[in-house]
């Protein structure tokens, strides 16, 4: 058993870490695995930014592709008269948590000599990839479905990005990114391993923000998984370093106008079924067929959680609650204070909750005037 290489979530079949590849030679998705180090002094000792885990990341060098992100705060927000710690990775540079992957995946795309990737998004993702690439001097493609939020398009564009828009749903995008990824590296947040691997430094960040200790519970947004995902690995590593007891249970959040996770995790299912869909204020969580959801699943399982659902109503309530506290996010990161609200009024009271605010506001501008005006 090699101890840091890629491994095929299907056939346990083992690649080496540095080889470029973004599936298994059977089609099926890659994970990583890669034994962490962590040397606290030296962690407090660096820079406040997510590089300062560097010897728990899957990179050979030091050559980062960075804008100093990281560090963001961990701050307490009233929720039903409780103490709600929200980590603001809306304050990330791109405005979106998918720079804690990118970060990574693009540095380890640097790293591997390729100049050219396609990635799909509904827009976070994509304008993240974008920034990054533009930062790292590499070509990239990005595939958007129609209808995407006009300042998220601009902003892809903005990074000199070659925007395809797919005339079809966010399934079709990704199919035909897919197909375009056999000719190419596929920077995908939720196919590519190496992004999961900037998502977990969520969980080293809350942990060394409350003094080493993992919360209780995390309350997450449950789409493709990218931020899900990490933060179990993130937790699971911490625990195998004996720097905490425990991983935190999960509760993913989707919402109720799509929401196949839920239903497939409360049926009881081992399989993502077809489910019927329809518009929703989450668009960053309006994923029907996430391609990790029985990974999903699983780990929410193995840390105790469960999956929870909000309306359109609960997630326009909650939009208007947060922004009158200041906080000025789009309607996507509001659907996740919509979960906390749900969870928050049946939780024990001492129980210590992390969740997070995932975008900014501002990348949604054209839809908040509609629900505002």
């Amino acid at each position: 058993m090699k101890p840091n290489c890629l491994i095929c979530t299907h056939t346990q079949e083992e690649y080496p870490l540095d080889e470029i590849r973004w599936q298994s030679d059977s089609g099926h998705l890659l994970d990583i695995r890669f034994y962490p180090q962590f040397d606290k002094r030296a962690i407090r000792q660096r820079s406040a930014n997510l590089w300062r885990y560097r010897e728990a990341l899957p990179l050979s060098s030091n050559k980062f592709v960075t804008f100093g992100e990281g560090a963001t705060p961990l701050q307490k927000i009233n929720i039903y008269g409780r103490n709600i710690y929200f980590k603001l990775d809306f304050l990330f540079p791109t405005g979106s948590y998918k720079d804690r992957g990118s970060a990574v995946m693009v540095s380890k795309i640097k790293e591997l000599g390729i100049e050219k990737v396609v990635q799909d998004s509904s827009g976070n993702a994509g304008a993240s990839v974008a920034a990054y690439c533009a930062k790292a001097g590499i070509d990239c493609d990005i595939f958007v479905p129609k209808g995407i939020s006009a300042s998220k398009l601009a902003q892809i564009k903005a990074y000199g990005a070659n925007v395809i828009v797919i005339d079809g749903s966010r399934e079709d995008t990704a199919q035909a990114a897919y197909e375009a990824a056999k000719r190419s590296y596929y920077a995908s947040h939720y196919w590519n391993p190496f992004f999961l691997q900037g998502t977990k430094t969520f969980a080293y960040e809350v942990c060394e923000q409350l003094g080493w200790k993992a919360p209780d519970t995390l309350i997450l947004p449950a789409g493709n998984g990218t931020l899900l995902l990490g933060a179990y690995i993130g937790f699971k590593e911490l625990v195998k370093a004996t720097i905490i007891e425990k991983r935190p249970k999960i509760i993913g959040i989707q919402a109720a106008n799509c929401s196949p996770l839920y239903e497939a995790f409360n049926e009881g299912l081992t399989y993502i079924p077809d489910v019927e869909t329809l518009p929703t204020l989450a668009e960053g969580i309006a994923i029907a067929k996430p391609v990790r959801g029985k990974q999903m699943m699983q780990y929410v399982e193995l840390s105790e959680g469960s999956f929870l659902v909000v309306s359109e109503e609960e997630i326009k309530d909650a939009f208007y609650e947060i922004s009158r506290m200041g906080y000025f996010v789009e309607p996507t990161s509001a659907a996740v204070v919509a979960g906390v609200k749900k969870y928050v009024a049946e939780a024990p009271e001492n129980e210590i909750i992390v969740s997070v605010l995932t975008g900014s506001g501002l990348k949604a501008s054209d839809k908040i005037a509609k629900l505002l005006f």
